[in-house]
């Protein structure tokens, strides 16, 4: 027999369903408590609600555990590459051969984006940030394809949508970073995979060929991989809320992609960097700042340990650790902040004061170390955190569509005024 939970308002006793997913978690069914009850739930930041059933990713905070369609993150990561990631994800299984040999093709063949959005990159001003360029970039897509605003698209129209939001957004992040450089546009070669093409558009020159180290190609496949979903967060369910509106694909990632730029979402990564020169203009004592940290009456805080989700670790820092390791290994960097990065990281991995508090390096504080190895400018690192959601918001979008969820409509509990009458302005 299914559990029930029992709500008492009064001397009135209402039976709510208890749902269990597949990995156990438990949730009390209020979606008819308005009609039944006349009360709505408050829980202001949705933490502790469920918005949706869904079949796409798994994390257990408690545990450190993340899941993508079931298969854990560090086997994705050890054994799969981003685009066969990104297919798990949006089509629900691991491609065969053939599958993706067909997904790569369909995506190296639309990479190209339409020459008159250059005047879009043109409009923008030399020091508008990156994360404005890509949210009205990827919205203007929907301009140069409408027959994605169809309502109703067949399921070969969606997947065309959704090949393309893939296939371009590369190309529109590499054309982000060059034009900050003031250097000409590098246009994408079917002759790469999806990973080795953005970085051949981002670090290569018409003047001559630039080899991509398969080192820095490895890497950056696994901080895609780490960052291609996590579960109904903020942005996700932003994309899907949009979505839910019936409003097209490309519409919908431009709204995930605002919500990402927020600071105290998608801008952890950069906040690391910046602490760690901050701590260098100040010397670059690291003894120093871990006392601060220390110190509960400092508002200091050290950027990029523990998180708000997992609180015993990061099952994708353990991932990265090792990418961060290689890539500054490789690529022999002398760097003032890095060597400060891998004194923290000593004394948090060490140090009772950060273990007993569970404060271990994150994802965010090695994916912003090894960004800053590539060359990557702190204002760029959220939007590489996009081209890594992608997938996810794609497979999230998808999802909302299949399963035709109704538009998004949170209530709320109303503290305004109450009935006032209209004043003449003569007489206020």
């Amino acid at each position: 027999m299914s559990e029930i939970a029992q709500l008492i308002i009064g001397d009135k006793t209402y039976e709510l369903p208890v749902i269990e997913g597949s990995e156990g978690e438990k949730a009390i069914d209020i979606s008819k408590l308005r009609d039944q009850t006349g009360y709505v739930t408050l829980d202001i930041g949705y933490k502790n609600t469920g918005a949706t059933q869904s079949a796409i990713t798994f994390l257990d905070g408690e545990l450190g555990i993340l899941k993508y369609r079931g298969y854990p993150i560090e086997q994705l990561a050890a054994k799969s590459s981003f685009i066969e990631v990104a297919y798990l994800l949006i089509y629900g299984e691991l491609p065969t051969e053939e599958q993706i040999k067909k997904f790569n093709f369909d995506l190296s063949h639309h990479t190209l984006v339409h020459e008159d959005m250059k005047k879009f990159f043109d409009g923008f001003p030399s020091k508008s940030h990156p994360m404005g360029q890509l949210s009205s970039l990827v919205s203007s897509l929907s301009a140069f394809y409408p027959e994605s605003l169809k309502p109703n698209q067949t399921a070969e129209e969606l997947n065309l949508s959704i090949i393309k939001v893939l296939a371009k957004m590369p190309t529109i992040v590499s054309w982000i970073y060059k034009k900050s450089l003031g250097h000409p546009y590098i246009y994408p070669q079917n002759k790469y995979d999806y990973v080795t093409n953005f970085l051949n558009m981002t670090f290569g020159q018409r003047t001559e060929v630039v080899e991509i180290d398969p080192v820095v190609v490895s890497a950056m496949n696994t901080l895609l991989i780490l960052h291609a979903d996590h579960e109904q967060n903020c942005s996700t369910s932003t994309v899907r809320i949009v979505g839910s509106s019936a409003s097209n694909i490309y519409a919908s990632v431009s709204a995930g992609i605002s919500a990402l730029w927020g600071p105290l979402h998608g801008g952890a990564n950069q906040e690391v960097i910046e602490m760690l020169q901050k701590i260098q203009e100040d010397g670059g004592d690291t003894d120093k700042w871990i006392a601060k940290a220390k110190d509960k009456n400092d508002p200091f805080r050290l950027m990029g340990f523990g998180h708000r989700v997992y609180k015993n670790f990061d099952p994708r820092a353990k991932i990265i650790k090792k990418a961060c390791d290689d890539i500054l290994e490789k690529l022999g960097i002398d760097d003032e902040v890095l060597e400060i990065a891998k004194k923290l990281e000593e004394v948090a991995l060490k140090d009772p004061y950060f273990i007993e508090r569970k404060l271990y390096p994150n994802v965010d504080f090695y994916s912003g170390i090894i960004y800053r190895a590539l060359g990557f400018p702190t204002d760029m690192f959220t939007v590489l955190f996009a081209l890594g959601r992608l997938p996810g918001w794609i497979a999230q979008w998808k999802e909302m569509k299949v399963h035709k969820e109704p538009i998004g409509r949170p209530r709320q509990i109303y503290t305004g005024a109450t009935n006032r009458d209209y004043v003449d302005i003569q007489d206020r």
